[in-house]
This record gives structure tokens, C-alpha cells and sequence, in this order.
């Protein structure tokens, strides 16, 4: 794929855009926070110093499926840079989650908009219990990986999903809209939140244990039979707390949905795996481990779940 010609900047200015941060600049808050640099927004992303030394030095490249762009943008390892801002893309690992919230609580005005952007379901209620923060849980689904520093490789979707809908959550959405990044309004967005975890709680182990891409996952009758069993798990603890995952009313249609991830996404290998190749912490805590803890106050058994999200820690050496 070629370079694309420099995408036509938005006619309005830069200033009637509202102030974004992106906390955690990585591959999602890359590709989101890109996009909405690539529309004009003025957006500061705060990572790693490699990343925020790569985007200085030569702007983000957005490798997408649909175009090939460096995009300019400022970039900070500091955390005080999301000072001022009105939107904060909170993309943290769930694993920082608290330590990120206490700390911008001391820094945002009490009208800067936060909306979590991270895997799992609970991430509000731990940012809101750790800094007393309000945020907005998103629902995101992207297919992307940070290839090296301050290239974000985008392989499928780009959407998001948020709600209940109210005055902030049309203005969030309107901003993502008018970046051309697709984003819709749901009044069941904890469902919305659980049908991501049943994918992740499905794939994301598997892939790490097994070193494994999603593809390979498919190419396995045994590695299809324990995800299906997986869902299956993940789909009886959401039905005892009360919650009908989103367009998961039929479990067959949960487990094809878990194939259709998979497929869209072939060659890629899961978060959990690269950061377990890296020798980072993983967010399984906030996927497996997250079905097993609300398994056992449900008292919902969930063997598979538990087996995995065991495996994953103690390969990190974290239990």
C-alpha cells in the first residue's frame, strides 16, 4: 500500500476542537488519538519515553488499513501534560489504572471529560474508587499493535461504543464522529463491555499459553473446543449478575462471534500474548481472572476460566 495524500484538515480551526490527552499511548490510544490528530484536533499523547521521542522527532505514522499517514502531534512522558485538557482518552493498562486515576485527579478541571478506553467491564468503578473521578466507560473494537515506536499498525474495525445517552455522551460521540471514527450511543453498554470480555476472556489466554495467533487458535479442533467452553463460562456468571452481553442472546451466537474475532484478526497474536512475550504484566486480572473472582461470589463455577487465568499468572510470575 502506497502513502496516502495528507487527509483535508477540518475547516473549522483547531480551536473549536476541544483538548484532548491520550493517557497510555499505545496501540489503542494511538490509533484513536491519530485519527483525531489526523482531523485537526489538538491532541497531546502521554506514553513511554520512546514512544513520545518518536512522535516528537518524526510525527505518529498511522499504518491503517485504509491509508498510510505520519501525522503531527505533541507528546509528553509526563503526565501533568494532560493539564488543561477537556477530553481524556484513558488508555492506561488496567494493571495502572488507579495509580493514572490518583494522579489526574490532581491535575483536571472537574469538567475534563475522562473515558476509560481499556479492556474488561469495572474500569469506572476502579477509576472512580481510586481518585473519586468520573469517567465514561467505552466499548472499543480495534485490531491494532504498536510495531515499533510511534507506528501504530491497524489491521481491522476502529469503533467504539458508548452510554448511556445523555449531554456528554452525544458531545464525546460527535467528536469521534467528525474525526470519521465510528462511534455509537448504546443503553446497554454494560452489555456492550461484557460481549468484549467474553472475546477476550476466550482468546486472549489461549493466544498467550499457546503462543499462538488467532488463526492458529482456529486451525485447532481441541483449542476450539476449550474457547467454546470458555464463553460458555463467561455467559453464565454475565446471565447470575444480571447482564445480557449485547447481541449475545443466543450463546451460539457468542461463540460465532469469538470466531469471527478470531478470523478478522488471523495473524495477530492477543495483548496478553505480546505482553507476556515482552515480560510485561498482563490485564488477565481484569478478563479471566475478573470472570473467576465474580464466579466465586455467584458461586458459578467456572473450571476453564480459572484454569487459564491461573496458567497466565503464574507464567508471569505474578500469583
Amino acid at each position: 500500500m502506497s502513502s496516502s495524500e495528507p487527509a483535508q484538515k477540518d475547516p473549522q480551526s483547531a480551536n473549536s476542537w476541544p483538548r484532548i490527552a491520550v493517557v497510555g499511548a499505545g496501540a489503542v490510544g494511538g490509533y484513536f488519538g491519530g485519527m483525531l490528530a489526523r482531523a485537526g484536533a489538538p491532541v497531546i499523547f502521554i506514553g513511554r519515553p520512546e514512544f513520545v521521542d518518536a512522535v516528537k522527532q518524526n510525527g505518529l505514522f498511522l499504518d491503517t488499513v485504509q491509508f498510510q499517514e505520519r501525522v503531527k502531534a505533541e507528546a509528553s512522558s509526563d503526565l501533568a501534560a494532560a493539564r488543561g485538557a477537556e477530553i481524556i482518552l484513558f488508555c492506561v493498562k488496567t494493571i495502572d489504572t488507579a495509580e493514572t486515576a490518583r494522579g489526574l485527579a490532581k491535575i483536571l478541571s472537574k469538567d475534563a471529560v475522562i473515558v476509560s478506553m481499556q479492556n474488561g467491564v469495572d474500569n469506572a468503578e476502579q477509576i472512580a474508587a481510586a481518585s473519586g473521578l468520573k469517567a465514561l466507560p467505552a466499548a472499543v473494537y480495534v485490531a491494532a499493535s504498536v510495531p515499533a515506536p510511534g507506528t501504530v499498525k491497524h489491521v481491522g474495525r476502529g469503533d467504539l461504543v458508548l452510554g448511556p445517552r445523555n449531554e456528554i455522551t452525544e458531545r464525546v460521540a460527535a467528536v469521534f464522529t467528525r474525526a470519521k471514527v465510528p462511534c455509537r450511543i448504546s443503553e446497554n453498554l454494560i452489555g456492550e463491555l461484557w460481549t468484549k470480555l467474553v472475546w477476550n476472556s476466550a482468546l486472549n489466554a489461549v493466544s498467550a499459553l499457546g503462543k499462538v495467533t488467532y488463526g492458529e487458535i482456529l486451525a485447532s479442533t481441541d483449542a476450539r473446543q476449550l474457547l467454546e467452553t470458555t464463553v460458555y463460562e463467561v455467559l453464565a456468571v454475565a446471565k447470575t449478575s444480571g447482564v445480557q452481553p449485547a447481541g449475545l442472546e443466543d450463546p451460539k451466537a457468542a461463540l460465532a462471534g469469538a470466531y469471527k474475532v478470531a478470523e478478522q484478526m488471523a495473524a495477530t497474536r492477543s495483548s496478553t500474548a505480546q505482553d507476556m512475550m515482552r515480560g510485561k504484566k498482563t490485564e488477565i486480572d481484569s478478563l479471566n481472572g475478573f470472570i473467576v473472582r465474580r464466579g466465586r461470589e455467584l458461586n458459578v463455577a467456572v473450571p476453564v476460566n480459572h484454569a487459564l487465568f491461573t496458567l497466565v499468572k503464574l507464567a508471569e510470575g505474578t500469583f
